[in-house]
């Protein structure tokens, strides 16, 4: 897998003992408690918790109700938390990115309050708020763990590159540090000024988002390159060319899209595509515990070090917690909350695969698949099939949003432990939040409670609920799964597992590997077998998640970015502005990561800020 998805450029490592600043830790203000001190996290805390949290939290709950999709605020949080760790100097970006981490924990907690609305519009029996609020925090908490546990495969061997986790690493490091500050700042802050614009103009003018321009589809592709971007092109132009087809034998109605059947389809391929990696991971733990008495022990560096045991334990308990609460207190049955949490165990790694290529995670269509295979067991329930399939998407949220914060802290050298448990403290406020902020808007705004499903024709302004109209379409799916749903899952796995074969076994020949690296025909023709022929199923099944417009802007920022890096190599410049003085950008800093990083901040804070201000016009 990590030949699947390579990264453009690896960080150089990070510094041993982020907590301890060049000048012996002492901060530049007086009055500013020293690093690591219990009154320094208590400042961050509080500042995270009681200011970003819940501004991005707010955001996040209007956006899924109106628009259907949240930012889960990482780049405002990094911000603001930046200023607030100013005064650290360069080591003050560990503080603002613990601090980014808890409130996009809060945010990405607050997002699902759309399941509230799910259980309005399905004429569910609401159960007590504290029973919610436990059982949304124990999966939370579930999660978190869960997205721990793959930390070291997907950030630390994998090195995906994680674009938007990347995007607040660049940010953290250049506010807090003055010296990269001055070569970055016209390259990040032209980047989002410029997705900031962007986001603008598609929003006023429906013939730019006709054509999915997104500064953040953009930048994205920017920052991971041509080699995971014209995949994505690959796979939505062959869903275009297949969908008369398909319509044709009645996998899609007339007017249906590729993406309405090419989602299974992709997630298929992804799992059939992990099922060859973890295999392969599997051999290799073994050989390695059989090899262990014999090999020196590895060196971890004390920030990136986590208790394996300790990290095992909280995942077991939060899990029968889990069960506990869903059984006693929710009345479910065992034998399908069980299905939900192993579901989730295997989603949050394949989600957090899609989401470290392409910066999307798709929640949405791992919901869906999780009804599915539920409908195939015999499940007619919706009541059940709701808070089982939570499970997956509420897991799959906090799991993957741990990991791109990992990827964060991995490229700052961030403590690892600590960075976990600011992010526990966001899902504990979160999962509060969460059923405060479904029942303060549902009370504000009637229209949210009107199932859109049984009532199209009503008028519901900027209330579209996207995400909650997939979630109830879903469910309602429940005890109806046709045949071709079976077929294109199982066409899914075969692709994806037999093209993941056929590129491990290329990559093993020796011949062809030497053959691509001894001259520029020979990387021709690797970028074409990587990119086109035998494209990674993780970055090609992007375009069957997409529509066709979004994927080709996705692509188009790939190839500027690996023909800007390719055409344009220069010494990287230094930080004091001339040669010789200061120190270097550090490596994965380059003009397409920051520009790419400022076009995903440019429209994040964007659609924050209208977030917000729409919430603020209605109220007031």
């Amino acid at each position: 897998m990590a030949q699947s998805a390579p990264p453009l450029s690896s960080p150089p490592p990070p510094p041993a003992s982020p907590e301890v600043s060049p000048q012996g830790g002492a901060p530049r203000f007086s009055w500013l408690p020293a690093p690591g001190t219990w009154k320094f996290h208590l400042l961050l805390s509080a500042v995270a918790i009681f200011v970003l949290g819940p501004l991005g939290g707010i955001a996040a709950s209007y956006m899924n109700f109106s628009l259907g999709f949240f930012v889960g605020g990482q780049v405002l949080a990094g911000i603001l938390g930046s200023a607030v760790t100013y005064g650290y100097g360069p080591e003050g970006k560990h503080g603002a990115n613990y601090m980014q981490t808890m409130a996009a924990s809060v945010a990405s907690m607050c997002a699902m309050s759309v399941l509230i609305q799910a259980m309005v519009w399905l004429g569910m029996p609401q159960p007590a708020a504290w029973h919610l609020m436990l059982f949304v925090g124990c999966v939370g908490m579930f999660g978190v763990g869960l997205g721990m546990l793959y930390t070291p495969l997907l950030v630390d061997r994998l090195q995906l590159d994680y674009p938007s986790g990347y995007a607040v690493a660049n940010i953290l490091r250049a506010l807090t540090d003055k010296r990269l500050l001055k070569v970055s700042i016209a390259k990040l802050g032209g980047g989002t000024g410029l997705g900031a614009v962007v986001a603008g103009l598609t929003e006023r003018f429906a013939a730019l988002g006709s054509i999915g321009l997104s500064g953040s589809t953009l930048g994205a592709g920017m920052v991971v390159g041509s080699r995971n971007t014209v995949p994505a092109i690959v796979g939505g132009l062959v869903g275009a060319a297949f969908t008369p087809y398909l319509r044709e034998i009645g996998w899609l109605g007339a007017e249906e899209p590729f993406r309405k059947i090419g989602f299974i389809i992709g997630l298929a391929m992804i799992c059939g595509a992990a099922a060859v990696d973890l295999s392969l991971l599997a051999v290799q733990a073994v050989e390695r515990i059989r090899n262990r008495a014999k090999a020196p022990p590895d060196e971890v560096p004390a920030w990136k070090q986590v208790n394996l045991p300790r990290l095992l334990a909280w995942v077991v308990f939060w899990g029968v917690a889990l069960v506990g609460v869903a059984t006693y207190l929710l009345n479910q049955p065992l034998g399908f909350i069980l299905f939900g949490m192993g579901l989730s165990v295997l989603f949050v790694l394949i989600n957090g695969i899609a989401y470290g290529i392409t910066d999307q995670n798709p929640l949405s269509s791992a919901f869906v698949i999780s009804v599915l295979l539920m409908s195939m067991l015999g499940l007619r329930n919706p009541v059940v099939g709701l808070l089982a399939a939570s499970i997956l998407l509420i897991s799959t949220s906090v799991g993957c949003d741990m990991q791109q914060d990992r990827s964060t802290g991995w490229r700052l050298g961030t403590n690892r432990t600590i960075q976990f448990r600011y992010q526990v403290i966001g899902i504990v406020m979160g999962s509060v939040l969460c059923l405060g902020l479904a029942k303060v808007f549902m009370s504000a705004y009637p229209v949210l409670a009107i199932n859109q499903l049984d009532l199209p024709e009503v008028e519901v302004g900027q209330w579209s609920s996207a995400m909650t109209y997939k979630l109830v379409g879903a469910i309602r799916s429940l005890g109806t799964l046709s045949d071709y749903t079976v077929k294109a899952l199982l066409l899914g796995l075969t692709l994806g597992f037999t093209i993941e074969v056929a590129r491990k076994l290329l990559k093993r020949n020796a011949r062809y590997q030497a053959y691509v690296k001894g001259s520029r025909a020979g990387y021709a023709v690797g970028w074409t077998m990587d990119s086109v022929l035998l494209a990674s199923p993780y970055a090609s099944s992007f375009g069957a998640f997409i529509n066709l417009p979004a994927a080709l802007w996705f692509g188009v920022g790939g190839i500027v970015s690996s023909l800007w890096n390719t055409l344009a190599k220069k010494p990287a410049p230094h930080a004091a502005g001339s040669p010789g003085e200061g120190e270097a950008l550090p490596e994965d800093m380059s003009t397409t990561s920051l520009v790419g990083g400022g076009l995903i901040a440019g429209e994040s804070l964007y659609f924050l800020f209208v977030g917000l201000a729409g919430l603020v016009s209605l109220l007031w």
